[in-house]
């Protein structure tokens, strides 16, 4: 059994953690850069948390520019096991409306000009993100939104765009018809595959706060609507991660998916031929395996 670590990444709306003890920003240093900003850290409840603004306090960060690399390391630093990602997003689907939540457990990975891995030349990896989220970790975001009393859905696919502009009408229906998309956002990837990498449980939360331009009524809805959703949401997203130390509880048996053993098998690269200066970035998110000779 391992100590529990909570690691909530805000998206935007989310900049805080209610009832959070011992709490203080503190700097976190990354070989992969500054990350978007300091990292909160506490306990809720008994169990330790970290806090990470992804745009940074004051949203200063676009999300192509947000330091992806930087922010997951950091919180692999701090000791964190488990990452909630909790984003605002688009809707494809009359059914999940404005307020609701939706629990991701599939990409669609359209990001273009983003670092998307840890690893390459000097040390090549390959990990599988056929399923890229947790199902445990994803199970107990529901459970806590719904305690909340926001209306959750269990399972969605998140259709990653570059931005920072919104789709065009042609891009939002290829997305909803053709390719079967649920939600929208910009910051999911390479987030997801980053949290794989360096052997991390992730869960993302998507919390809609407009149907994207393929809705008929999209025109009608007023930015302020669209502004008083989003507050509403962030309220909601602190109640769930309120109650998520409860679910998951202090301690942490190892993760029943494998997730916290994905580089097990996945470093290609012959020992003799890996730089040594990328292995010395890689110490945190893969010093498990890089330290034992797996791989």
């Amino acid at each position: 059994m391992t100590q529990t670590m909570i690691g909530v990444i805000g998206g935007s709306g989310l900049y805080e953690i209610d009832g959070l003890q011992d709490a203080r920003w503190q700097d976190v240093a990354s070989p992969w850069g500054a990350p978007s900003d300091q990292i909160l850290t506490g306990t809720l409840d008994g169990v330790s948390m970290a806090f990470l603004p992804r745009h940074g306090r004051g949203h200063v960060h676009s999300p192509t520019d947000v330091p992806y690399r930087a922010n997951i390391d950091a919180l692999k630093r701090l000791g964190v096991t488990d990452v909630i990602s909790v984003s605002a997003c688009g809707s494809f689907r009359e059914e999940m409306a404005p307020g609701d939540f939706v629990i991701v457990d599939q990409f669609i990975d359209r990001t273009f000009a983003r670092e998307k891995s840890f690893f390459g030349s000097g040390c090549v990896a390959h990990v599988s993100v056929a399923h890229p989220t947790c199902p445990r970790l994803g199970e107990a975001c529901f459970l806590a939104a719904r305690e909340a009393g926001v209306n959750v859905h269990i399972s969605g696919t998140y259709l990653a765009m570059e931005g920072p502009q919104f789709s065009t009408l042609a891009e939002s229906r290829l997305y909803r018809e053709q390719w079967g998309a649920d939600v929208i956002g910009m910051t999911n990837m390479p987030e997801a595959k980053l949290a794989r990498e360096a052997e991390l449980c992730y869960a993302s939360v998507a919390m809609v706060t407009d149907y994207d331009c393929w809705h008929p009524d999209h025109g009608a809805v007023d930015v302020t609507d669209i502004i008083r959703t989003l507050t509403g949401n962030s309220a909601n997203g602190r109640e769930m991660v309120r109650r998520l130390p409860a679910l998951l509880g202090a301690e942490r048996a190892p993760c029943p998916h494998g997730c916290d053993h994905a580089l097990e098998f996945a470093i290609m690269t012959a020992p003799e031929k890996r730089d040594p200066a990328l292995l010395a970035k890689l110490d945190a998110v893969a010093g498990r395996v890089l330290s034992g000779g797996a791989g």
